[in-house]
C-alpha cells in the first residue's frame, strides 16, 4: 500500500499519527505506531514508513524512534531488514501473534465496555458526518472506502473495513473522536481476529457499509446513526457468540 510521504488525505495513517507532546514523546509515540500495526493500516510483510519520515510525522527524534521500533521487534510485531530494500516491515499477525496469545490478550479486556465505548463513538461519528454535511473531496475519500471494501479479498477485508471506519471518524471533524476511536479499533481488532471470518456476515456488513454512506451523503444524520447502530450491534452479537 502506497504511503503518501507529507500525510494526506489519502494516507490511511493520518488520522492515526500525529506529533506528540514533549513529556511522553517516547511512550505516545509507541501507542500510535502499536495503533497502526493492531488496525492493520500497514498489511504485514509490507514497510512502515521510512524512519526520517516516522520522526518528523510524530515530532521526536529518530534516536527515539529507534527505541520505539526496538521494542515493538523485541515483541515480534515488527522486523527490521538491511539492504537497498530494507526498512521496518510489520510481521502478519499469524507470525506476531498466535491465537494463544491473541486469546491472553483477550481475557484482559472487559468486552462490553469495548464494545459500548465503540457504538458510540461509531454512532456519533456518523450523525456528525451527515449532520454538517462533506465537501466534494470528503466525499471522494469516504466512496473511495468504501469501494476498496468491495469485491476485496477475504485475507484483506478486515483492514479496509478498518480503513472505512477510520476514514468516517475522521471526517467527523473532531480530532479527539478520531484518536479514541483509532485506540478502541485497534482493541476490537484484536478481537476479531480470534473469530472467524464469515462471508454471509461481510455481505450483510458492506449491505450496512453502502447504506450508511447513502445516509451521509444525502444528509440522513438519524438515518445514518441507526444503520451505524445496527452495524456495531451485529458484530458485538458475533463477538459476545464466539467470546463471551
Amino acid at each position: 500500500m502506497p504511503v503518501d510521504p507529507v500525510g494526506g488525505p489519502d494516507d490511511p495513517l493520518t488520522p492515526v499519527l500525529r506529533p506528540v507532546r514533549a513529556g511522553n514523546g517516547f511512550e505516545e509515540a509507541l501507542e500510535q505506531i502499536l495503533q497502526v500495526v493492531r488496525l492493520g493500516l500497514v498489511p504485514g510483510g509490507e514497510r512502515l514508513p521510512a524512519e526520517r519520515e516516522l520522526a518528523e510525522r510524530l515530532g521526536i527524534s529518530r534516536v527515539t524512534l529507534r527505541e520505539v521500533l526496538k521494542v515493538l521487534q523485541d515483541q515480534g510485531l515488527v522486523e527490521s531488514r538491511r539492504g537497498r530494500y530494507g526498512g521496518t516491515f510489520v510481521l502478519s499477525r499469524t507470525d506476531a501473534a498466535g491465537e494463544s496469545e491473541l486469546r491472553r490478550r483477550v481475557a484482559a479486556v472487559d468486552i462490553e465496555d469495548v464494545l459500548r465505548f465503540r457504538e458510540v463513538l461509531e454512532v456519533g461519528a456518523a450523525g456528525l458526518c451527515a449532520a454538517h454535511g462533506l465537501d466534494d473531496e470528503q466525499a471522494d475519500r469516504l466512496r473511495d472506502a468504501l469501494a476498496r471494501t468491495h469485491d476485496a479479498p477475504l485475507a484483506d477485508y478486515r483492514r479496509l473495513d478498518t480503513l472505512l471506519h477510520l476514514t468516517l471518524a475522521e471526517l467527523s471533524g473532531s480530532p479527539t473522536l478520531t484518536a479514541q476511536y483509532a485506540a478502541v479499533r485497534a482493541t476490537v481488532n484484536d478481537l476479531l481476529d480470534c473469530i472467524p471470518l464469515l462471508v454471509r456476515n461481510l455481505e450483510h456488513s458492506q449491505r450496512q457499509h453502502t447504506a450508511l454512506v447513502e445516509a451521509v451523503f444525502d444528509g440522513d444524520a438519524d438515518g445514518a446513526r441507526e444503520i451505524m447502530r445496527e452495524h456495531c450491534a451485529g458484530t458485538a452479537a458475533l463477538l459476545r457468540g464466539f467470546l463471551a
